[in-house]
């Protein structure tokens, strides 16, 4: 059966390639420079007026043909939607003959007037017909049928995901909903930087590749410069050198950007993710906090026009204030122990009942997170900011002013997914110094995730900082859970993938 579906495909192929030689032959030039346009599909069907002959120049790709005789009737796709378009062999001649060897997915541009066929349905009469670029394979078009029932069936789609991902390309053409989310991920984005513009937030970039990584709990990606005869590494986070332009000066800085952590992947990772991160200073995590319920507001209204999302099943309120809760006694509300005073023998009996895999958990602050993450975090349904993080692993965050133990960090959930990280941060370079050292010995006890000492960022303390407030937005995620999807892959165009087997 696989042995006929291949050989069926490499005839379709054969075909398209025995058609190009024709047209050209008819000295039609298939790969076509440039066409001018001046309308599309929307524009055409919104602004119809039945008593004006309006002429329209449009493209698109060939997505339905449906041929009788002299005339033929086609349905192209182009940015915007799809449109039907109608050809007549005694208006085009001899380029309605080549018009019998273009098939679906050619792309054609056409030049004629609007107009309404008998059924009511607005279409293009085509008065010049131009082939732009011809397809030499064939694309997967779904059939759309109604059953006796008014129910729409559809067969043969482009539904296997991991061809979806490798060929979003084609993705793209044949389930022209997928196109939405990226158009919303746009300008979700755009209106972040609006948002923070606004607030007088000056937009920068900073290195990718560093020296030195830090600014989170990640393995990181190693190159080589050649010039230099150094390695170097893919950022894991921007916070480091974010934090440098405050000790500059800066009166509020952020950053979107790719960064890149050589960890495992699943729904919600993806080892090249995008991030915000964003510094301001005089201020703590306490601000921050209503800082990201106005951030959201704003976004939201701005591209949805609403709070309320429905995410797998679930609706999400995105409305202010936002539940606060501490990570302690959250955890204790669940185990009925204060994780913060037990010793980590008492950790390790917690999460063996939890069935947690002790692997690599090999300090209190790793066994104290995975607690959190089997007890809590799968019941943060509605937007919840977490707040108060063991001070191992906040190496980066103030220590709380009246609680011991614990930094000024909080995090947010929805639908029980991190969405974004925020500190009062830490300004003191000795206590900054003390942490580092901390993380090394962590380091050298087996946990390749933590923290390097950082002695360019330590010096840039030492200068002084001023009291800061700093925050990190997952941007894939935040974009999953706005538009309904399930993966971080259905939210980046061109997700990590294995190498495709030939």
């Amino acid at each position: 059966m696989e042995n006929n579906i291949q050989q069926e495909y490499n005839d379709l192929v054969k075909r398209r390639f025995e058609e190009l030689d024709e047209l050209k032959k008819l000295g039609i030039e298939p790969y076509a420079y440039e066409f001018e346009v001046n309308s599309d599909s929307e524009d055409i069907k919104n602004n119809f007026e039945e008593d004006k002959q309006r002429q329209v120049k449009i493209a698109g790709r060939i997505m339905a043909i449906r041929r009788m005789g002299k005339a033929s009737f086609a349905h192209i796709q182009d940015h915007k939607g799809r449109i039907q378009i109608y050809l007549k062999k005694d208006e085009l001649g001899e380029m309605y003959d080549a018009f019998k060897l273009m098939d679906i997915g050619d792309i054609i541009g056409i030049e004629g007037f609007v107009f309404k066929t008998k059924t009511g349905e607005i279409s293009v009469h085509t008065q010049k017909l131009v082939l732009l670029a011809k397809g030499l394979r064939p694309i997967p078009i779904a059939k759309e049928v109604i059953d006796e029932n008014g129910n729409k069936i559809i067969y043969d789609q482009f539904a296997d995901k991991e061809l979806r991902y490798r060929q979003r390309y084609i993705d793209l053409v044949v389930n022209p909903d997928i196109k939405d989310v990226f158009i919303k991920r746009s300008r979700i984005i755009s209106t972040i930087r609006e948002f923070l513009d606004a607030k007088g937030l000056l937009e920068v970039e900073t290195p990718i590749l560093q020296p030195l990584y830090g600014g989170a709990a990640a393995r990181p990606f190693i190159t080589h410069h050649n010039a230099l005869d150094i390695d170097l590494y893919l950022r894991i986070a921007d916070e480091l050198y974010l934090k440098r332009l405050i000790v500059g000066g800066f009166n509020g800085v952020y950053e979107i950007s790719k960064d890149f952590r050589n960890e495992g992947m699943d729904r919600s990772h993806n080892p090249e993710f995008t991030m915000l991160e964003l510094y301001v200073p005089y201020k703590d995590y306490n601000w921050m906090m209503n800082f990201v319920e106005e951030l959201f507001e704003y976004v939201c209204t701005k591209v949805f026009n609403t709070l309320k999302f429905n995410y797998e099943n679930q609706e999400i309120d995105f409305s202010r204030p936002w539940k606060r809760i501490s990570m302690i006694e959250a955890i204790e509300e669940k185990t009925g122990v204060n994780v913060i005073k037990s010793d980590i023998e008492t950790l390790r009996s917690i999460a063996r009942k939890l069935s947690i895999d002790l692997a690599g958990l090999n300090s209190k602050a790793k066994l104290i997170d995975e607690i959190f993450s089997a007890t809590v975090e799968g019941e943060l349904i509605q937007p919840t900011f977490v707040m108060d993080y063991p001070v191992e692993l906040s190496p980066l965050a103030k220590k709380h002013r009246t609680k011991e133990g614990v930094v000024e960090r909080f995090e947010a959930y929805v639908v029980g997914k991190e969405i974004c990280n925020a500190f009062s941060e830490l300004n003191d370079p000795l206590d900054q110094r003390a942490r580092f050292e901390e993380q090394v010995k962590m380091r050298e006890a087996g946990d390749d995730e933590a923290h390097q000492i950082d002695e360019d960022f330590l010096r840039a303390l030492e200068y002084g900082m001023p009291p800061t407030a700093g925050l990190g937005i997952g941007i894939d995620r935040l974009v999953m859970i706005l538009t309904n999807q399930p993966s971080i892959r259905d939210v980046i165009f061109f997700p990590q993938m294995k190498p495709e087997v030939k």
